[in-house]
């Protein structure tokens, strides 16, 4: 597959033009790689404005995914998630349907924010799970929601950051009986095009998705795809650059186009073969750590999500003991320790991990969980107390305060309150289970006022 992005900048860089143009740096080296640095200069075309190379790539990553249309992100599935609100903004105007959108209560915050800026309400779809990164829902408690809401689209994670999966299929059919688009957030799941039998999104009936490309392909961090299904409405078509234009940067990094670009020659060459070995040797791994007795969460191919309270360690706990032995994890907290793994990693990098695990001496198992959330009093809509006035205060004096920004460390960016919503006991509780110790809330009426300069 051509690289037309990469053909470019190594021609330009070959070129040793006079650079009187951004960046700074003038190709001069410094970290390394500035000489293939460049700007939107003529024959480089303009990302969200795709005329000529940017263009031409992303088609031919969209010939790659099967999508309707692909688009190129320089600024992760954060700028995508914005966009596929921007876009189910405007389907809501185009159908007569309210601007509101359903959502599994594990977003991501950023989730939030671009709701928020965007004035959508959200009808919040909860799961069972003890834990605020997870959260299925049931074709039966969507079809309810949508049923009573009418909301003009539906949003979920999957997969989530435990490597749970939603069951897309039948949710997609319950969206499209209620004329409601599906959007997916398949941050961690770009590669699950690529298995011997896709399990991408939007192959099982998502409508509009994002993945972070950086996640788990050969592309640099920031590198992401905002993906127009076939079954997208038409119309949301042409809208699609204007809905990442107003939330970009107009100085997108070249350097992680070439990326992207160089990945689709990765992924239509012998990427799907490694990912199968690759996806092989993890599911062995997974079914030796069950019969040592390790339990497990989630059903992700390529994640590894460890539940180590049954072996006596704190997921925080585990992961300092693998750091001592060079072993880094992705995720810890309380309950999981979350590993991800890719083609990249040589079968000796599973032997390195199970080798260390078996290390550990087992210690007598961990009971605590984590406190259970209800469905907190919403106070405020998100918008508003996202963008009014606040104060931080300690955890403990923020009883009965309305949340304003969400309090939460990425990763996992998840919520555990929405910013609107009333801190009571039980949120007080889960804030101090997960070590949140200072929260931002509205700050009252009384409060305002007298500010000079």
């Amino acid at each position: 597959m051509n690289t037309p992005i990469l053909d470019f900048v190594q021609g330009y860089a070959a070129s040793e033009a006079l650079r009187l143009h951004m960046p700074g740096h003038k190709g001069v080296p410094l970290l390394g790689p500035e000489a293939l640095d460049i700007t939107e200069i003529t024959g480089a075309d303009v990302l969200y404005h795709a005329e000529g190379v940017i263009r031409a790539s992303e088609e031919n990553a969209a010939a790659l995914f099967g999508s309707a249309k692909t688009l190129y992100s320089a600024e992760g599935s954060s700028l995508c998630i914005r966009a596929m609100l921007y876009l189910a903004l405007q389907y809501a105007r185009l159908t007569g349907k309210k601007p509101l959108i359903a959502a599994g209560r594990n977003a991501h915050r950023v989730f939030l924010s671009g709701a928020a800026l965007l004035g959508l309400e959200i009808a919040w779809l909860y799961g069972e799970e003890s834990t605020p990164l997870s959260c299925r829902v049931s074709p039966e408690k969507l079809e309810a929601l949508l049923a009573k809401e009418q909301p003009a689209a539906v949003y979920l994670t999957s997969p989530d950051y435990l490597g749970c999966r939603a069951e897309l299929p039948a949710l997609a059919a319950v969206c499209r009986r209620h004329g409601a688009l599906l959007l997916v957030d398949n941050a961690h799941g770009a590669y699950l095009k690529f298995l011997s039998r896709s399990q991408h999104p939007l192959d099982l009936g998502a409508d509009l998705c994002c993945d972070s490309a950086h996640k788990t392909l050969p592309v640099l961090t920031g590198g992401a795809y905002l993906h127009l299904s076939r079954s997208c409405p038409a119309a949301l078509l042409p809208m699609a650059e204007a809905a990442l234009r107003l939330f970009a940067s107009t100085s997108p990094s070249y350097l992680i186009l070439q990326s992207l670009d160089l990945c689709n020659r990765a992924l239509a060459d012998d990427f799907p073969a490694q990912l199968a070995e690759s996806a092989a040797r993890l599911g062995s791994l997974k079914a030796d750590l069950r019969a040592a007795g390790w339990l497990l969460a989630g059903d992700e191919p390529m994640k590894l999500t460890l539940c180590p309270k049954s072996r006596g360690y704190t997921g925080e706990a585990l992961a300092a003991a693998l750091e001592e032995r060079g072993i880094v994890c992705e995720f810890a907290d309380p309950d999981y320790c979350v590993f991800m793994f890719s083609p990249a990693n040589p079968a000796s990098d599973l032997d390195t991990l199970a080798a260390a695990l078996q290390s550990l001496p087992v210690r007598p198992s961990i009971e605590t969980q984590p406190p259970k959330l209800g469905v907190p009093e919403r106070v405020l809509p998100p918008r508003e107390a996202m963008l009014a006035p606040f104060e931080t205060l300690p955890r403990e004096q923020a009883l009965g305060r309305v949340l304003a920004a969400p309090t939460v460390s990425c990763p996992p960016a998840v919520p555990i309150l929405v910013c609107g919503e009333r801190i009571d006991e039980q949120a007080l509780a889960l804030f101090a289970y997960y070590g949140l110790d200072r929260l931002d809330v509205v700050l009252p009426d009384d409060k305002r006022g007298g500010i000079s300069r």
